[in-house]
């Protein structure tokens, strides 16, 4: 068994194509539970966000093929799809899921909210039962990886995110927000944040619409801002100069006609739009619109940050640190796997020294001197002790096993001259 990782992020795919394989709430635990059933397949976890659905799988070298079997037929991937699809092995894989818990594989980089969602998704794993003791193991080491990187470097600096990316995109496009109406839709972390950027820029009104309106309420109240239903984002699109949507919906929120409708009562004054969802919340169609600058998750990648030079700086420092922790995390591993043989190796040696020392005591209850009996028992002792490997290297000689007997030379110090 080894960690095997199979998935498509935006370096792989566009967002067009992310939202084909998007898991969430009930999915998510659907998914995990065909994934166990599979051949081969011993533990699994599942991260499915905006950017990127990987799956990293605990499995033999048939198991991955058969999770990317499932894959293929669940969601019934085309071509294209296919060929965003990526899977790493073993020391690769390890790598990659550090890289992914300390924002190095992000699209902003060093971004913080990806090591919350790589914990979700590992404590949603564990809440399934699709987590074992290697993944467990491997998943703690990945979070103090992740801690020790944003210590030690200066990749968390500067408040960059995706969500400070959509604000900064929209503070180029108006001159101020103080005049300025935003309509945000969701009420989760990034929306959050959006809406935090936002108010910090001095924005003059903010809108909050949610399926649960009462979510909605309680994070505008934090802002001093609206909340609405989404039964009743018809009503407020007009109103919106800045609209952010970022939502789990598998649906579109926000629709063509309902843009087309909006305009016209804005009397073809611009709206500025940022879909942060995959999939989209906005009807991709809005994007033809004369009077609509939309923009996808995707297009923030072009958006210059600041603060994102000092972090590719940072990155440099910070994959040091990963080269380090990967060859410590396999070191650890490595060592795990001979334990259960040093383990056999201690207690057939005990078991020699009790059967001989069961001997001497005989001995000595007969009345042997006891110079004799020391004799007696060191020499039984190393003869049993060595009887089986000279029995090997005896083969290994005749054999011409030189390999072997190199071996043997170097586990017990011997001198290399010894076999001429």
């Amino acid at each position: 068994m080894a960690l095997h990782i199979l998935g498509l992020n935006h370096n792989t795919a566009p967002v067009e194509i992310r939202e084909q394989v998007v898991f969430a709430g009930e999915g998510v635990d659907r998914a995990l539970a065909e994934l166990a059933g599979l051949d081969g397949v011993a533990e699994a976890v599942l991260l499915s966000t905006c950017n990127r659905t990987e799956f990293y799988v605990e499995s033999d070298s048939d198991g991955i093929g058969a999770v990317q079997a499932w894959l293929r037929t669940s969601h019934a991937l085309g071509p294209d799809a296919e060929k965003a699809l990526f899977t790493l092995n073993g020391d690769n894989a390890i790598r990659h899921l550090f890289r992914v818990a300390c924002g190095l594989d992000s699209m902003v980089l060093g971004e913080p909210q990806i090591l919350g969602q790589l914990k979700d998704a590992f404590r949603h794993a564990e809440r399934s039962g699709s987590v074992g003791s290697q993944l467990s193991r491997l998943f703690q080491h990945t979070f103090s990886v992740a801690k020790k990187v944003r210590t030690d470097t200066e990749i968390g600096s500067s408040p960059v995110s995706v969500a400070y990316a959509a604000v900064n995109l929209a503070n180029q496009f108006f001159a101020g927000f103080s005049q300025h109406t935003a309509l945000l839709i969701g009420a989760g972390s990034t929306i959050e944040l959006v809406a935090r950027h936002l108010v910090a820029k001095g924005i003059g009104r903010l809108f909050i619409a949610n399926r649960d309106v009462e979510r909605a309420k309680t994070l505008a109240s934090q802002f001093s801002g609206f909340a609405l239903p989404l039964s009743e984002l018809e009503g407020t699109l007009p109103d919106a100069d800045i609209l952010i949507s970022s939502t789990a919906s598998p649906d579109v929120v926000v629709t063509l006609a309902q843009m087309q409708k909006a305009i016209r009562l804005r009397k073809r004054k611009p709206i500025f739009a940022v879909d942060i969802a995959v999939p989209r919340d906005i009807d991709p169609g809005v994007r033809e619109l004369d009077d609509v600058y939309l923009y996808s998750i995707d297009d923030l990648d072009k958006v210059i940050v600041e603060g994102q030079s000092n972090r590719e700086a940072a990155a440099v420092d910070a994959n040091r640190i990963l080269d380090d922790e990967t060859q410590r995390y396999l070191s650890i591993e490595r060592s795990k796997q001979v334990a259960p043989i040093i383990t056999a190796l201690r207690d057939h040696g005990d078991s020699l020294r009790h059967e001989v020392l069961e001997l001497a005591r005989r001995r000595l209850a007969k009345g042997a001197d006891s110079d004799e009996v020391l004799e007696f028992v060191t020499a039984s002792l190393l003869k049993k002790l060595l009887h089986q490997p000279s029995v090997r290297l005896r083969e290994a000689g005749e054999s011409s096993d030189t390999e072997f007997i190199e071996v043997v030379q170097e586990l017990f110090g011997l001198d290399r001259n010894s076999n001429k």
